[in-house]
């Protein structure tokens, strides 16, 4: 699995380079903890206090003996990525923070902005500036945060060539090894027999043979949570094919699958006493003779036929069959990850992750835990009188609206035929992807209301 460089410790604490973070208003009362000389090297470099300026102080024998940098002012003091610029600036050494309001936060920005996808470079150096935690609890759970986080940038970073449905397998496979889980397999044609003929249609005309992942971990009788994650390995769009540019970034279409198995890794790793189960539709969508065409009309998993207006709508049609059979359990509650629509990024933009749900308490606790974990989702509405414009003329249902409009949710409504207690699910509409690098946001994939969703597990299944 993904292993994380040493970027958090507990030891030596108090040996540790301390780091001030400095408001504009406590800039006086700072300064007059300084040495004169350090006082007097503040004020010759200007610093102010002012959002990321930053300032490093020397001792007696020029060694660096503080850090501090700057909040801007308190009333807008609302960015909690201020660290991470921060951390990619520091020379390797252990530092701690002297003011910590938000310890858990703080460190796992500290650890993801020190995050780099260098596989395949062959210059694979790193500073390691370690922060020095006071909590070994809090240390733990950052950790396995962060593993998990790191996995779910790996995966989606690595293109399809190294990540196709067989390498997802091997993922899942080795995730099943390290935590003693079940794991199996639908391959290829099996696909068909067993009824699973969406996912098959979708992946037929790939080298790399599409499969059903299927993982189960945990005590039999405990609450049971299935995750459910979109593992579209690169979407060429099918005979409906993308233009270049939009599919250039397309090996991040399995981002759905990266979450599901960062998320089971994250609950694996923190005992969670609950019965979990992790799917995965994992497919290429390729263009060949064999590929599915629009028109066609499948049999999903349920029964229901499904018209294929547009091969570019691949995403709802491997889903669906793995809801089905998720549902097939009645669990206690279903989660599933998908990149399914470009229609959520201009809804939301690409920060903010849409959800959906009948659940209207689930929507709330996920809402006030994406608050607390400053990880944001928005509830978007599973808007019925929109259902109709999935109707076909000579299936059940067609895998696109009727209209150019509402996209996400009519993305959503599809996948809702498909679960038998929509209070009981969740779909997620990651877009997975940072479009341009920020402080502790490289451009590349990233992991988008996973810490939310964590935080919402542990309040409600938590020991």
């Amino acid at each position: 699995m993904t292993s994380v460089p040493q970027f958090l410790t507990c030891t030596d604490y108090d040996a540790a380079i301390p780091l001030h973070m400095i408001s504009r208003e406590g800039l006086t009362k700072w300064r007059k903890t300084l040495s004169p000389a350090q006082a007097r090297w503040a004020e010759d470099n200007g610093f102010k206090g002012d959002k990321n300026d930053i300032l490093r102080l020397a001792g007696d024998e020029g060694q660096l003996v503080a850090v501090a940098i700057g909040k801007g002012s308190i009333q807008d003091q609302t960015d909690p990525w201020l660290i991470a610029s921060l951390a990619r600036s520091l020379p390797e050494g252990s530092y701690h923070l002297t003011e910590d309001k938000n310890p858990k936060l703080n460190a796992i920005i500290w650890a993801l902005s020190q995050y780099k996808f260098d596989r395949y470079l062959q210059n694979k150096s790193r500073k390691n500036a370690v922060l020095v935690l006071k909590d070994q609890e809090n240390l733990v759970e950052v950790t396995a945060i962060v593993r998990a986080i790191t996995l779910v940038r790996d995966l989606i970073n690595t293109p399809t060539c190294d990540m196709g449905p067989s390498h997802l397998s091997a993922v899942m496979q080795d995730l099943s090894d390290q935590y003693g889980a079940s794991f199996n397999e639908t391959v290829g044609d099996d696909l068909l027999k067993q009824g699973y003929n969406t996912i098959h249609a979708v992946g037929r005309a790939a080298a790399n043979q599409p499969r059903l992942l299927d993982m189960v971990w945990g005590r039999a009788d405990a609450p049971k949570i299935t995750l459910v994650g979109k593992g579209v390995c690169f979407d060429t769009g099918g005979l409906d094919i993308k233009p270049s540019a939009g599919m250039r970034i397309m090996k991040k279409d399995m981002g759905g699958a990266a979450h599901t198995l960062g998320l089971a890794q994250l609950i694996m790793e923190s005992g969670l006493d609950v019965r979990l189960r992790l799917l995965i539709p994992a497919v290429e969508n390729n263009i060949s003779s064999d590929a599915f065409r629009p028109g066609d009309i499948i049999t999903t998993y349920k029964g229901t036929t499904v018209e294929v207006d547009n091969t570019d709508a691949e995403g709802r049609l491997v889903l669906c069959d793995a809801l089905a059979l998720a549902s097939e359990e009645d669990p206690d509650l279903i989660l599933d990850f998908a990149t399914l629509t470009g229609a959520a990024r201009v809804a939301m933009g690409p920060e903010i992750v849409p959800f959906f749900t009948d659940g209207d308490g689930l929507a709330r606790d996920l809402t006030q835990s994406s608050d607390s974990e400053n990880d944001p989702v928005w509830r978007m509405p599973l808007y019925a009188p929109y259902a109709p414009g999935l109707k076909s003329s000579c299936a059940d249902l067609n895998n696109m609206g009727a209209g150019p409009y509402g996209g996400a949710i009519m993305a959503a409504l599809f996948l809702k035929h498909f679960v038998t207690q929509p209070e009981k699910w969740v779909h997620f509409d990651v877009f997975a992807w940072n479009m341009s690098s920020q402080p502790g946001r490289p451009q590349g994939g990233e992991a988008m209301a996973l810490r939310a969703v964590f935080s919402y597990l542990k309040g409600r299944f938590g020991t």
